[in-house]
């Protein structure tokens, strides 16, 4: 049995989520400890208990420990299966990192999957539904599985209440990518969404974004929807490639920061990935780690590797006999991921 520490490195619920997708992906069992010890509230929260539940379903797999509150996990999977599936978060915890936690294994399995997931949508510090529906997922079928996704209802923290649908197509190996050169700036576009909220707080992001990246009025969209149960907002400025990937910087608003400071946060971000010659974001390149690990290789250019990534990194490195070479090169940090010898 792995053994992984959660207290290690970043030290918080991206150990535990990448050790579950691992574990269903390899059929290797694992116990952890130290669930979450660097966050303020450590051990398992409700987003975190549904993902390990969600994993255990589609794996077959034998648990201790899976409760509110658990800082130490034993998981044993069994055999994954494809099928209908819905998991309720019961919250406004991440419904896109339980995605994460059970796709990859989804992903080559035998049979179509259809997934309905009911939580939050669009969550500080968790990749929004955008996210994955314009640049995650389609970064993933690069490497052979087809995954489509139908956003129900919009769930913004704290209200919660959303939902959406998931269909995955797999396919058989998945097949190694390189992602490094990053070719012409093709596709520019900010959106701002304000959901049961003025349209006035859109209008001042999107005037925020067009100030600091210079673009035109047909390249800004605002969207209004009362598909939510509570108020919500957050500005999307999608960046697309030659190279075929598409980009999203998000800015989530909240209460006491002004629209102007969460556009900002967007666009920063947004000039910071121009500037440079990279493929993936700092947050896009964390995700493809294990996917393209899962692969066995494959390469990608970065803005930059966090803690979090390196972190990851570790993990992967438990499960998987492959390593993770970078290095420095043209205002980016290529990553390549090869089979240990």
């Amino acid at each position: 049995m792995i053994r992984i520490d959660g207290s290690s490195g970043e030290g918080g619920g991206q150990i535990l989520r990448s050790s579950l997708s691992l574990s269903l992906a390899t059929g290797k069992a694992f116990r952890i400890e130290n669930i979450r010890a660097k966050r303020e509230r450590p051990g398992l929260l409700r987003q975190h208990l549904t993902a390990v539940l969600a994993a255990a379903e589609i794996g077959g797999a034998q648990v201790e420990g899976a409760n509110l509150g658990s800082q130490a996990l034993a998981f044993e999977p069994g055999i994954v299966k494809s099928g209908n599936h819905r998991f309720v978060i019961g919250t406004a915890g991440s419904g896109t990192l339980v995605l994460q936690t059970i796709l990859p294994a989804l992903m080559t399995t035998s049979g179509v999957s259809s997934i309905t997931i009911e939580g939050g949508t669009h969550n500080l510090q968790a990749p929004p539904f955008d996210f994955l529906e314009r640049c995650f997922l389609p970064a993933i079928g690069k490497l052979g599985p087809r995954v489509a996704l139908k956003l129900e209802r919009y769930g913004f923290y704290p209200a919660g209440g959303g939902s959406f649908t998931v269909t995955i197509e797999p396919c058989a190996v998945l097949s190694p990518v390189q992602l490094v050169e990053r070719g012409d700036i093709v596709h520019r576009k900010a959106v701002a969404i304000v959901a049961n909220l003025p349209r006035r707080i859109a209008q001042r992001e999107i005037n925020t974004v067009a100030k600091m990246l210079n673009w035109e009025a047909g390249q800004l969209e605002i969207i209004e929807t009362k598909k939510s149960v509570g108020p919500g907002n957050i500005v999307l400025i999608e960046i697309g490639t030659s190279a075929g990937v598409t980009e999203v910087f998000c800015g989530f608003g909240r209460v006491g920061t002004a629209a102007e400071s969460v556009a900002t946060e967007a666009a920063k971000e947004a000039r910071g990935y121009l500037a440079s010659n990279a493929v993936a974001g700092e947050h896009l390149a964390d995700q493809l780690l294990l996917p393209f690990a899962l692969a066995g290789a494959g390469a990608f250019t970065a803005v930059r590797l966090n803690r979090h990534a390196r972190t990851n990194m570790e993990v992967i490195s438990s499960f998987l006999p492959v390593e993770f070479e970078t290095a420095q090169e043209n205002a980016c940090v290529r990553i390549e991921v090869k089979r240990k010898s």
